[in-house]
């Protein structure tokens, strides 16, 4: 293991546990534990796995321009956000690709929680001290954070702090879970019922090993963690857009709010957006899609898709099986027309062609809790 490598505060538990670790994002972090992907994939779906996702950038914006500066970068409606609601958001850039998508809470009328991707932390940081220059920027670097995900994490965590129980998906909260302070919201990255929990590095070694003494929980790694978001549909950061792509050839309009878009109450005014609106009025030449793949070959990132009479026509950005399917799955952009879910596309894989189907996502049902 490269010494240059970053460890998280649960790296020593991860060795204990028999995790692989592998670098990501300049950390070592386990990509799985002794059980396997496949494994801990299923038992996530079934029960409840932890993700040690504290390499994840955790800061606070705070200040009287905050919400007004913040809806400068980010095309959403920051004033509807209720205290401790939070909303996914990409992070524009001028030329109206996406420089980060991220996770914001409002923690007061005037702060905001923010969740962004390890590998862009520091670009973020930099943007946000860049373009936020009235509002004061913290870095919480002594925050752990875990992800407690499953069809059973409202049931455990609810016991330890009945209050939770209240939470519905994308709100938050503080209280005390097996005696240490914390900040919890009910949401996560892989289409379940979940939480994620921000809570002080020193402690979370000793809170981890507690959660883990309860039987229907798993410690589960980074690649059970792609194979889930990817059959929930997620996109992953630097896999599946990026700075050359906008929100809406990404299928995210979805995140741009109602308000930003054209005849909105609150139309534009965030980085990039004349090219972003244009392609919401316009259309794109290109699209994100999912696919399922005939046969059990895998289909993986930067394979080239191509149409009956061998045009390439598209190109894989997320690819591999998913356990709970028992089938091979995927995202990638297809040019304007082959969008549309049914069509049948080929993958140029190894010089073989294999049969893919565009399909809408998620593939398998996301059962977050909305009360």
């Amino acid at each position: 293991m490269n010494n240059e490598l970053r460890k998280t505060p649960l790296y020593d538990l991860h060795t204990e546990l028999g995790g692989k670790l592998v670098p990501f994002a300049g950390y070592a972090m386990p990509v799985q534990y002794q059980s396997g992907i496949v494994h801990e994939h299923l038992h996530t779906r079934e029960a409840v796995g932890v993700f040690d996702v504290s390499h994840m950038g955790q800061l606070v914006v705070r200040g009287s321009g905050a919400a007004a500066g913040l809806e400068e970068l980010l095309p959403i409606d920051i004033d509807a956000l209720e205290i401790n609601q939070q909303c996914y958001a990409v992070m524009t850039t001028e030329d109206g690709g996406i420089l980060d998508d991220l996770i914001i809470t409002r923690w007061a009328e005037d702060e905001f929680f923010l969740v962004v991707n390890a590998a862009t932390a520091a670009a973020d940081i930099a943007h946000l001290q860049k373009r936020l220059r009235g509002s004061d920027i913290r870095v919480l670097g002594q925050q752990a954070l875990l992800a407690v995900q499953g069809p059973m994490a409202g049931e455990i965590l609810g016991e330890l702090s009945p209050a939770i129980r209240a939470l519905t998906f994308m709100h938050g909260m503080r209280t005390e879970l097996l005696g240490e302070e914390c900040y919890i919201t009910r949401s996560g990255y892989t289409g379940e019922d979940g939480f994620e929990i921000s809570i002080p590095a020193q402690v979370v070694d000793t809170f981890t090993r507690k959660l883990l003494e309860d039987g229907r929980i798993q410690m589960i790694g980074l690649g059970a963690r792609d194979t889930l978001r990817l059959e929930a549909g997620l996109c992953l950061y630097g896999a599946d857009m990026d700075r050359t792509t906008s929100p809406v050839e990404a299928g995210l309009l979805w995140s741009i709010g109602k308000c930003r878009r054209p005849g909105g109450t609150k139309v534009g005014g965030f980085l990039g957006a004349d090219i972003v609106l244009a392609h919401i009025v316009e259309g794109v030449s290109r699209r994100r899609v999912g696919f399922t793949v005939q046969g059990r070959i895998p289909v993986r990132t930067g394979t080239d898709l191509v149409d009956e009479a061998g045009n390439v026509v598209g190109r894989v950005t997320s690819g591999g099986y998913g356990p709970t399917l028992g089938a091979g799955i995927g995202m990638g952009y297809v040019d304007r027309g082959y969008e549309k879910a049914g069509t049948e596309l080929q993958a140029l894989v190894r010089g073989k062609i294999i049969p893919i189907t565009v399909a809408k996502t998620p593939f398998v049902p996301q059962r977050y809790y909305r009360g």
